[in-house]
């Protein structure tokens, strides 16, 4: 069938070959200026691979919307508060301490009372014992006056043991919502990122179409061998494939940011393209003087050792003697009315020997203190690391989006020469197959680089801890 179809086109070709040499010159450039006319007018409205158009009715979301979301939704976040409001609990709790305590007791009780008495015999002069029993009522009821004059200290280091604690759970519960910030960032631009892949994906498959069809056509006169055709079916098939991956990606990247948003049902809204260019100014030195100040998984540690050196303090004073005075005013008898009675004092406790609890608990204490100062330079440690490698790759991502755009421009030219060299049999299909995948790989990158850019600076901001200006 091939062969019939070459010798219908010989007579075809040897024409071409008797016209004057300066007519076929002529003839091919004006093939290729039309070939690359319309193959820029395919390409303009396929230069930017671009998201999906937003679902019609829906609402779009920004980055800061999308935020203030998870903000309300996230569990975590509500357990954080908890968390505080159990901390204030405590402060409250060390200081009931310092303040009088009363207590009221009223008791009525039925008893029995037995008793023996030697009794003498009128008769015989013989002696007996007589045992006899009552059985009354007893009403008791007082109200009691205690309060803690001094003690050395103790309560007031439990006070700032609690009140440290509290800015620990406090500075934890910002750590969470830092936390929770970062993950919808990053979730919000993978989402843009997955979706512009999936649009490059499906400019890749309709290119190979594409090219498909015309290899057949070629194929089908004779200009082009069977090779050509199998192929560009191979690469069809593998641009399918590559498809199929980036559309479950988008979908996984959309369920991602529905869990970062905290989100119950599903994602009905679309997001807003953010993908504008950030540019950094931050040097090394005020980055980590910003982490070191703002960071409050320091700032929880810090906490921590001031809560715990109180304590230190606290089991240290149990050595100490403890003053206290109490009074008491009640009422007591078998019959009512009721007797009334009072009664008042002071009292000095001093602890003489405990069997090493209080030294242990001293003990235990400055171990947990030397821990947390080991945890305070560990954190400090990894805190320099996490900055750094933020700045690195935010520089890094940044130089990386002139170098992409560049090289998706160039395979992008490179494609279109490729395709023109292809269509008037200059090229062959290797050629042509190689400039596709270079263009579909050269566009991912751009894409990379771009989100991974935008996610680069939120890594920096949650390195530091603090939002950077906007540009």
């Amino acid at each position: 069938m091939n062969g019939n179809r070459r010798a219908q086109n010989r007579p075809l070709k040897r024409a071409l070959n008797r016209a004057p040499k300066l007519d076929r010159r002529f003839l091919g450039i004006a093939w290729r200026a039309a070939f690359a006319l319309l193959l820029g007018l395919a390409l303009a409205g396929r230069v930017t691979a671009q998201p999906a158009a937003p679902v019609a009715g829906s609402a779009m979301k920004t980055l800061a919307q999308c935020i203030e979301i998870a903000l309300a939704n996230r569990p975590n976040l509500e357990a954080a508060a908890a968390e505080v409001e159990g901390g204030e609990a405590r402060v409250r709790q060390s200081f009931s301490g310092y303040l009088p305590q009363l207590n009221g007791a009223y008791a009525s009780d039925r008893r029995k009372s037995s008793f023996a008495s030697r009794t003498q015999s009128a008769g015989a002069g013989s002696s007996g014992v007589l045992s006899q029993s009552t059985i009354s009522n007893f009403h008791s009821g007082a109200v009691t006056l205690s309060q803690t004059l001094f003690d050395f200290g103790q309560n007031l280091a439990a006070i700032q043991a609690a009140r440290a604690r509290e800015t620990s759970l406090r500075a934890d519960a910002d750590t969470q919502r830092k936390q929770v910030v970062y993950d919808v960032k990053q979730s919000y631009f993978d989402l843009l990122a997955a979706r512009r892949l999936l649009a490059v994906a499906e400019e890749t498959v309709e290119s190979n179409r594409q090219q498909l069809a015309q290899a057949r056509g070629r194929n089908e006169v004779g200009f082009a061998p069977r090779i050509d055709v199998t192929r560009s079916e191979v690469l069809l098939a593998q641009a399918e494939l590559d498809l199929l991956a980036a559309r479950n990606n988008a979908n996984v990247a959309e369920q991602t940011l529905r869990n970062a948003l905290g989100l119950d049902g599903p994602l009905d809204f679309e997001i807003a393209d953010e993908s504008r260019r950030s540019r950094v100014t931050l040097g090394e030195a005020s980055a980590l003087a910003a982490a070191y100040e703002n960071r409050s998984e320091l700032q929880s540690l810090v906490a921590l050792q001031r809560a715990t050196e109180q304590e230190v303090a606290q089991h240290q004073r149990e050595h100490l003697p403890t003053v206290s005075a109490d009074a008491s005013y009640g009422w007591s008898n078998s019959e009512f009315p009721l007797s009334d009675n009072w009664v008042f004092g002071a009292n000095v406790n001093v602890p003489l020997f405990s069997g090493g609890l209080t030294a242990a608990r001293v003990a235990e204490s400055r171990a947990k203190l030397r821990v947390l100062r080991a945890d305070e330079r560990t954190l400090r440690q990894q805190i320099a690391l996490e900055v750094r490698r933020a700045l690195l790759d935010v520089t890094r991502f940044a130089q990386s989006i002139d170098v992409s755009s560049r090289a998706a421009d160039q395979a992008r030219e490179n494609l279109a020469l490729a395709e023109g060299r292809y269509e008037t049999g200059v090229g062959n299909v290797i050629e042509l197959t190689d400039a596709q995948v270079q263009r579909a790989r050269a566009e991912a990158e751009r894409v990379g680089a771009l989100y991974d850019h935008q996610i680069a600076v939120a890594a920096l901001e949650q390195a530091i801890g603090q939002e950077l200006p906007t540009p």
